[in-house]
């Protein structure tokens, strides 16, 4: 058998695994770049050579870039800005949200897009009374488009981009793609629109995602229902400063300081300037205390108190639960106490729905000077809140000993005021859309210093960037690369190329074009889109060589295509992720994408070739 049949059979046995369903996709193609070397078609560099190339450092380096953007609250507060700009009105929300989505999806690619923005969706819906379903689907949708805005918008463009460069010496421009991602966004969002309510089914959904904006005041409600919990700045003259922790007097005893931190957020043994005090009783109670000690209740984004305290830009909180067998059950604890850290703050206890508070001797209504005179011993079930900044709530209440209610990274995205983090984190985007389009440095060389620069600059742990990497892409894009590579160096993809040649290449380039979408437009149904523009794209530039024309409207024939996953589920992560909270069934997808494909099939066939001249 030649090194073409073999190449042939492996891409079918592909395409089948792949259909199947059953095996990892990254398996297959690990399976699939190992098969290339058994069987002598490729050495083992060129079989392992994807995991080098710079395509997928890139896309290593975006995934990083993107959680940067989340972790930062971007993504957060711009779904807000949806929520608050949307009014009532059906179709104002429907193109806001299809905008938002591919905006979103062209800096973060559609998967990232629809994670980030899906569970605020869910959240306006309830609100407004409406259907999920009748919004998370167009959501998806929005992301498809809008990946084909800007070279970062999906895996597909860095490899359409780098076969460009390869075959004509002239990689297409940062953001060139939007040339064909704009009509396909405003053909999305007049189907959207116009159909997309009769189209769409009415049903509740399967699953809802939690909304903790409103955590704060929650929690409040819940473990100090007969007062206040508020953190005070301390200014450089106030006569608090340097009067130790256990020797405050707030000349109320209906108020206590629950803890001191410094201007870190960190526990301090003594109130210093700048630093914050941490003090629960009643509002009228606290104000007074506030005012003679010339202390600062901190404000909000629109000069509003910041509720109760608890969350703010630098610190959070986290409410956990004892679990059964823990090594807390039995430790003695009280508001205000620092953690054998040293980096958090117990702020109250609860036990089977009811605060034992400190100020009440547990639960007799005795006022009490010291809360360390009334210690809580921990049991298993026991609800305890605890008080720090963010970076240390994700390090400490990763612990065996203790289940998180709402981890402090959700919290901190959902209930968090668009604070410092975001400012680097914007600065460093706008260097790198600005890097990328310019074309100063190699694409690759631009996205990992950005994913650098986000982790220096703190926007992002790296313990968060290594959670981001989505090691199943890497592995697939890296696993099929040298599938492209045997089918390019074999003359597999000639024989491929020929055979469409010869069923479609004598209409002339409309009907070429057709006969590429269609191909791989249904592929892209089946299996992964990158997977089906890994296959596609080499048969695409031996089909133009054949010819003598130009790769660049092919293989942009194959973007487009790429990008129209629309009709199953299980055509994309994002198609995917809509299902449960959309209460959606296998086929719903169609009935709104075969629309929308019409819109992209249009841009793919004729406006394509108008752009790129073949």
């Amino acid at each position: 058998m030649s090194d073409a049949a073999i190449t042939l059979t492996v891409l079918g046995a592909a395409v089948v695994l792949f259909v199947w369903n059953r095996l990892p996709v990254g398996v297959v193609a690990l399976a699939v770049a190992l098969s290339l070397y058994l069987t002598g078609v490729l050495t083992v560099e060129e079989s392992l050579a994807g995991f080098g190339t710079p395509t997928v450092i890139l896309i290593v380096a975006l995934f990083v870039v993107a959680e940067a953007l989340d972790a930062a609250g971007i993504t957060a507060w711009a779904g807000q800005q949806l929520i608050d700009r949307a009014g009532t009105s059906p179709a104002r929300l429907m193109v806001l949200m299809l905008v938002l989505s591919a905006v979103l999806s062209a800096l973060v690619t559609p998967n990232g897009a629809v994670a980030a923005l899906f569970p605020m969706v869910v959240v306006l819906s309830t609100r407004l009374g409406r259907s999920p379903s009748q919004l998370l689907m167009p959501l998806a949708f929005g992301a498809h488009a809008g990946s084909l805005l800007m070279l970062t918008g999906t895996p597909v463009n860095v490899i359409v981009s780098a076969t460009a460069l390869e075959e004509t010496g002239t990689g297409l421009g940062f953001f060139e793609f939007a040339l064909v991602g704009v009509p396909l966004l405003a053909g999305t969002i007049l189907v959207c629109v116009l159909w997309g309510p009769r189209l769409l089914p009415h049903r509740s959904a399967r699953s809802l995602s939690r909304d903790l904006t409103g955590l704060p005041a929650d929690l409040l409600r819940d473990y100090a229902p007969a007062g206040s919990i508020a953190r005070l700045t301390v200014p450089a003259g106030s006569p608090l400063v340097g009067v130790a922790a256990d020797a405050i007097d707030t000349g109320d005893r209906s108020v206590h300081a629950v803890a001191v931190q410094d201007r870190s957020g960190r526990p301090a043994s003594e109130v210093v300037a700048g630093g914050q005090l941490v003090v629960r009783g009643g509002r009228r109670g606290i104000d007074g205390f506030a005012a003679a000690s010339g202390l600062v209740a901190p404000t909000g984004p629109d000069g509003e108190d910041v509720t109760c305290g608890l969350v703010s830009r630098e610190h959070g909180v986290a409410e956990v639960i004892v679990r059964p067998r823990s090594g807390l059950i039995g430790e003695r604890v009280f508001p205000g106490m620092v953690t054998d850290s040293g980096e958090l703050v117990v702020l109250a206890v609860k036990r089977l729905g009811e605060v034992l508070d400190p100020a009440t001797d547990e639960g007799e209504n005795r006022p009490a000077a010291d809360p360390r005179d009334h210690e809580v011993t921990l049991r298993a079930g026991d609800a305890v809140l605890l008080q720090g900044p963010w970076d240390a709530l994700d390090r400490h209440t990763d612990d065996p000993d203790v289940l998180v209610v709402d981890t402090p990274d959700s919290i901190r995205r959902q209930a968090a005021p668009l604070g410092r983090r975001a400012v680097p984190a914007i600065v460093v985007l706008v260097l790198m859309v600005a890097a990328l389009a310019t074309d100063v440095l190699p694409a690759a060389v631009t996205a990992v210093g950005a994913a650098i620069a986000m982790i220096l600059l703190r926007v992002v742990t790296t313990r968060q960037a290594q959670r981001s990497i989505s090691l199943t892409t890497v592995i697939l894009v890296a696993g099929m690369i040298p599938l492209s590579t045997a089918i390019t160096q074999t003359g597999a993809a000639e024989i491929v190329a020929t055979a469409l040649i010869d069923v479609v290449g004598g209409g002339g380039l409309t009907l070429l074009l057709l006969g590429i979408f269609v191909l791989c437009a249904v592929l892209g149904q089946l299996i992964s889109n990158m997977a089906t523009a890994l296959v596609m794209i080499p048969i695409a530039g031996s089909v133009a060589l054949e010819l003598g024309i130009s790769p660049v409207p092919l293989v942009m024939c194959v973007a487009v295509a790429s990008a129209a996953a629309l009709l199953t589920p299980v055509a994309t992560p994002g198609n995917m992720m809509v299902m449960e909270p959309g209460g959606y069934r296998f086929g719903d997808y169609w009935k709104l994408g075969l629309p929308v494909l019409v819109v992209y099939l249009l841009v793919a066939v004729f406006l394509v070739p108008l752009i790129w001249r073949p």
